[in-house]
């Protein structure tokens, strides 16, 4: 750790001697991507907060409010329930989510509401059979 800014110098001269200190010690020269330029999307308008948002995105961090997350989350439960290839997985994917509605919806995080119920698994299951039953076409003797 750096020692105590001294009362009579600067904060300028005092934080150049701190990098010139550190550049005679060679810090900078083990960084990853030391000598390079910053990558940089130069197709893209130029966006202050770059380097926030790729942090994020590396760390897996969400930048959504919770209960806006799980609202995406649940869309995407939803979709995946109705392409599933088994009744089974159509009440497990369902019955997961739900668990996460329920649980948001008694103890709500600081944000904006969830605004979502829990889906009615039976009638998920209802419009997932009418799907097979139509993307099967009709059955022999239906002519």
């Amino acid at each position: 750790m750096t020692e105590r800014k001294p009362p009579d110098v600067s904060f300028g001269t005092w934080v150049e001697q701190q990098i010139r200190d550190a550049g005679a010690r060679e810090d900078f020269a083990r960084l990853p991507g030391a000598g390079r330029p910053l990558p940089r999307d130069m197709e893209a308008p130029y966006d202050e907060m770059w380097w926030v948002k790729r942090k994020l995105a590396r760390e897996g961090c969400s930048v959504l409010p919770p209960t806006l997350a799980l609202r995406k989350e649940a869309e995407d439960a939803l979709e995946a329930a109705l392409a599933a290839p088994s009744e089974r997985i159509v009440r497990r994917i369902l019955t997961e989510i739900n668990v996460k509605i329920r649980d948001m919806m008694f103890k709500p995080p600081p944000g904006p509401p969830l605004g979502k119920k829990p889906y009615d698994v039976e009638d998920v299951v209802r419009r997932w059979r009418e799907r097979r039953a139509g993307a099967d076409g009709p059955g022999p003797g239906d002519a």
